[in-house]
């Protein structure tokens, strides 16, 4: 895959502005969850997309089992994407685990971010001591045992879950992308984010923060947000999303636009 990352992992670049704007999907979809932002955005900034190399619109042989055992290697993507584009500077949303990947991106290269933005991000999933990630690990085996002994049946129960407002379209878009990832790439991809612990970074970052969080995250509790605001290293904000579920870019569009808009001008 190395010698064409860009065509392999789908890389567009839409928009007329100057400024870039890097929009990376989280678990389960693909930059087509982008397709409701895009247009409040398009005038004013050049926004990257690409594909996470896990999602279903990606050619699952270039999903390597030993390479992808840890979100470093995600972030050797983004940041080889950067620079096969020569991006020098830009601003970065990242939704859930890509929120994640942009973190540990903007460590190792500080210079090349100026603002981070983050959609339903943690640091850890799992309940510790003094610590509420959200699942306890019999809660996260036993989903790991129920996507591989059907994965469909799977799908059509957490995708609901995950997307909580009563939005139809939203559920049956990200059901749409959960089907189209192989069943045993999303189960490994699962464990590696599940099984992350990356709280022990969250001082290294010195880039500012916008924690988008929104009322009620069946995957992440609002105490995550706070948790990341406190525990950051640089500048850091939460913004409350009047809306329920994982994923508002797919379900609260027209919601969450306005907060970005905020988030990036500051």
């Amino acid at each position: 895959m190395g010698t064409n990352l860009l065509e392999a992992l789908n890389v567009r670049v839409v928009g007329s502005g100057e400024k870039i704007l890097v929009l990376a999907h989280g678990f389960g979809t693909d930059q087509s969850a982008w397709q409701r932002i895009l247009p409040f955005f398009t005038q004013n900034y050049s926004i990257i997309l690409y594909d996470l190399v896990c999602a279903g619109s990606v050619n699952p042989d270039h999903f390597d089992f030993e390479r992808y055992t840890s979100l470093h290697a995600y972030v050797d993507d983004l940041l080889n994407i950067l620079d096969a584009l020569r991006v020098d500077r830009c601003s970065y949303v990242g939704h859930s685990v890509s929120a994640m990947v942009g973190l540990l991106a903007s460590i190792r290269r500080p210079e090349l971010f100026s603002k981070l933005i983050l959609i339903g991000a943690s640091p850890r999933f799992l309940n510790d001591k003094d610590y509420h990630g959200g699942f306890e690990r019999a809660d996260i085996e036993n989903v790991f045992v129920a996507m591989e002994a059907n994965y469909e049946a799977w799908v059509n129960g957490f995708a609901p879950l995950a997307v909580g407002a009563d939005v139809p379209a939203a559920v049956r878009e990200f059901s749409r992308t959960l089907f189209n990832m192989r069943p045993d790439i999303t189960l490994f991809v699962s464990r590696t984010v599940f099984n992350s612990d990356l709280r022990g970074i969250l001082g290294l970052v010195k880039v500012p923060c916008c924690i988008i969080q929104t009322s009620k995250d069946v995957s992440v509790p609002a105490s995550v947000a706070e948790y990341l605001k406190t525990h950051l290293g640089g500048g850091s904000t939460v913004e409350l999303l009047r809306t329920e579920g994982h994923l508002p870019h797919l379900s609260a569009p027209a919601l969450l636009a306005p907060v970005l808009r905020r988030a990036l001008s500051r």
